[in-house]
């Protein structure tokens, strides 16, 4: 059996924040409104069969970004939390530890695992080298201040670059853990 990977799909500004000083995103456009971002999202989307996410990532998508329907339907979606919240159709609401999960359900047969945010999520996952492919959208915009993606890592974790393309002022990166 193949050992599914971890993925984490994100996007940043060119400063390194994946969110403004208040948590919004709603600076992640390319350089022209009218002109499309690409289809990486849809390519990458077919490789993948769970999500895991933070709490406050999912808040915010289920209550600004996409109330009216979960945008992660037919995936298998994972919420870190503490809150005790019964599970609901496609979405399990988890206190175990980011690396626990990740460990757990990678011995389980499936597509990769989607890390979708936030930076606490992903932050834990980089320190013990449980992220094995970087896909980084770089939006043409400078926050100045924010939540950084790359905020406190120890040591260095080398990379091998798979994948680039640009698209609408968007360089996407994509790098494997060497």
């Amino acid at each position: 059996m193949k050992q599914r990977n971890t993925v984490l799909f994100i996007a940043m500004s060119l400063d390194g924040y994946i969110a403004d000083a208040n948590g919004g995103v709603d600076w992640l456009e390319g350089q022209n409104p009218e002109e499309g971002d690409g289809n990486s999202y849809d390519n990458f989307i077919r490789e993948i069969d769970t999500v895991v996410m933070g709490w406050n990532t999912y808040r915010q998508i289920a209550t600004e970004l996409s109330p009216q329907q979960w945008v992660y339907e037919g995936l298998t979606s994972y919420v870190l939390t503490h809150r005790k919240i019964e599970k609901m159709d496609g979405i399990i609401f988890t206190d175990e530890s980011p690396c626990g999960l990740i460990q757990r359900l990678r011995r389980k047969p499936g597509k990769d695992i989607w890390i979708c945010g936030g930076a606490s999520t992903a932050g834990q996952l980089m320190k013990e080298g449980m992220i094995d492919r970087y896909h980084i959208s770089m939006i043409p915009t400078l926050l100045g201040s924010g939540i950084r993606l790359f905020d406190s890592l120890k040591g260095q974790t080398k990379l091998k670059l798979v994948r680039s393309q640009v698209y609408n002022g968007i360089a996407e990166l994509v790098y494997e853990r060497r």
